[in-house]
C-alpha cells in the first residue's frame, strides 16, 4: 500500500482514486469498489462488527485506498503500512456537508423494499452501520454535529501522523503534490473531475436497478 486515505468521502475521493490509479499506484480501492464486487460488502459488514481485520487479505491487489471504508480504519493502516503516505483530503466543511445530504445521506436514510435481494441488503446494512451510526453516531443529518465529526476527524489526522507521511490535499491542487508524494511526472492531461452530486445521483440509481434487476449482482461482477 503506498498511499491510505484518511478524508471523508465527498471530498473529491472518486477524482482521486482515478488520479492515483492514473500516477502508477495500481489498483485504488473506494466504496465504488465495494459496491461493484458482491463479496466486498459482506467482508466490510464483517470489519465493521469488529470480526476481522486481516487487512493484507482485505486489499489484496489494491496500491492506494481513499473514501469510505477505509478512511474509517486509517490508524490500522497506518501501522500496517508504515512506508505509506497518509492522504487527507479535505473540502470546505459546509460545502463537504451540503454535499452528503444531496448524495450519501439519501442512501443511508431511505429503506429498502421489503423484496430487495440479499446483497443490496447486505450492502445498505454496511454503509449505515460504518457511516451513518459508528461515524456519525446517527446523526448526519444535523448539520452542526456532522460538521464537528469532520473537522474533529481532520484535526486527529493531521495530528497523529508524522508531517513526513502526511499529504495534506484539496482537488482544487490537481496533480502536483500527488505526483511529488509518489514521485512520478506529472501527466499531460486534465486532472479529473468526477462524480458530482448529479453524476453520483445517477449511478447509485443505476447501481441499485441492475442488482434489483440481476438477481443481486453488482454492475461490474
Amino acid at each position: 500500500m503506498k498511499i491510505i486515505g484518511a478524508g471523508f468521502g465527498r471530498t473529491g475521493t472518486l477524482s482521486l482514486k482515478l488520479a492515483l490509479e492514473r500516477l502508477g499506484v495500481g489498483r485504488c480501492h473506494h466504496m465504488a469498489e465495494v459496491f461493484a464486487d458482491p463479496a466486498q460488502p459482506g467482508i466490510w459488514l464483517q470489519v465493521a462488527n469488529g470480526e476481522r481485520r486481516d487487512w493484507d487479505t482485505i486489499f489484496a491487489g489494491y496500491g492506494a485506498t481513499v473514501d469510505w471504508p477505509g478512511c474509517r480504519y486509517w490508524r490500522e493502516l497506518m501501522e500496517h503500512h508504515p512506508q505509506a503516505t497518509v492522504l487527507l483530503s479535505l473540502r470546505d466543511p459546509l460545502r463537504w456537508h451540503a454535499s452528503v445530504m444531496n448524495t450519501i445521506y439519501r442512501t443511508l436514510a431511505s429503506e429498502l423494499p421489503a423484496d430487495a435481494p440479499g446483497p443490496l441488503r447486505t450492502q445498505h446494512a454496511m454503509v449505515r452501520k460504518l457511516v451513518l451510526a459508528d461515524t456519525f453516531d446517527g446523526r448526519l443529518d444535523d448539520r452542526d454535529h456532522a460538521i464537528a465529526v469532520f473537522q474533529r476527524h481532520n484535526e486527529a489526522v493531521q495530528r497523529a501522523v508524522p508531517a513526513e507521511r502526511l499529504l495534506v490535499y484539496q482537488a482544487s491542487q490537481g496533480w502536483e503534490p500527488l505526483a511529488r508524494v509518489l514521485g512520478v511526472p506529472i501527466p499531460d492531461e486534465p486532472f479529473p473531475r468526477v462524480n458530482s452530486t448529479e453524476e453520483f445521483q445517477q449511478n447509485m440509481k443505476a447501481i441499485t436497478d441492475s442488482m434489483a434487476g440481476r438477481g443481486g449482482e453488482a454492475p461490474g461482477a
